[in-house]
């Protein structure tokens, strides 16, 4: 399918305006090692190409918030990441932190040994805790499945749970398990959740290409850090 196909396609909301396409993506760098100066170059880079967020880790929310205060960029973190098994407890007083911090949009990674051995209460009463606390700060919660780590019953049991506990999205991924989003499941998420909920991938989005063919799949946000790239291949200038 041609790029062009695919910016016009009804089952995308992107057009070939590149700054469309830009607010489908939240500008990632959630590396252990990442430092305040790259942090500050990646919030430079987002509002220079008007991207929908930073993602970034709860120690550096602080600073994106300063950094992006006067533009259109918001703060995204994430909660009990990367691996999801961190205490309810513990996500809650994170996540009280990071709002109070200045972060707007919050992605859990659930709580995924719960979810495989049957534990679907403490599954979505956590979600649905987390959600609250966002809401109630006036931010978003995105559930973080790690879809690589689950069946496809599990995937959908996931999403249900997610949707039923009041996540705004649910995230096929953190990018740290071994494999990102698939077309696949991105296609199996939104025939589960619908229009009620966004769809999220991460891991491994790295071209044009695969921007476009995931947002055709049913994708409504990109988290990658090949963000400037990205927007290149589409045709923004360096100098926006």
């Amino acid at each position: 399918m041609s790029v062009n196909t695919i910016l016009a396609s009804p089952s995308s909301s992107l057009t070939d305006d590149w700054r469309k396409a830009a607010k489908l993506i939240d500008h990632t760098l959630l590396k252990p090692d990442a430092t305040p100066k790259q942090v500050m170059a990646l919030c430079a880079d987002a509002a220079q190409y008007h991207f929908f967020s930073v993602m970034v880790n709860p120690a550096n929310v602080s600073l994106a918030a300063a950094q992006v205060r006067d533009t259109t960029v918001k703060v995204g973190t994430v909660v009990g990441f990367p691996l999801g098994a961190n205490l309810t407890v513990t996500k809650i007083a994170e996540a009280e932190a990071v709002l109070r911090n200045g972060a707007q949009e919050l992605d859990m990674v659930i709580n995924i040994g719960a979810l495989k051995s049957g534990d679907r209460t403490l599954v979505q009463a956590e979600i649905r805790s987390l959600a609250q606390l966002a809401h109630y700060s006036g931010a978003i919660l995105k559930a973080i499945l790690e879809n690589a780590l689950l069946t496809q019953e599990e995937k959908i049991l996931a999403c249900a749970l997610a949707m039923d506990a009041g996540a705004d999205f649910v995230k096929t991924s953190t990018g740290f398990a071994g494999s990102g989003a698939t077309l696949a499941d991105v296609a199996l998420m939104r025939g589960v959740v619908g229009h009620r909920l966004g769809v999220k991938v991460a891991g491994g989005i790295r071209t044009l290409a695969q921007f476009l063919d995931m947002v055709d799949a049913g994708a409504t946000r990109i988290g990658t850090s090949a963000s400037v790239e990205i927007m290149r291949e589409l045709g923004a200038a360096s100098d926006v």
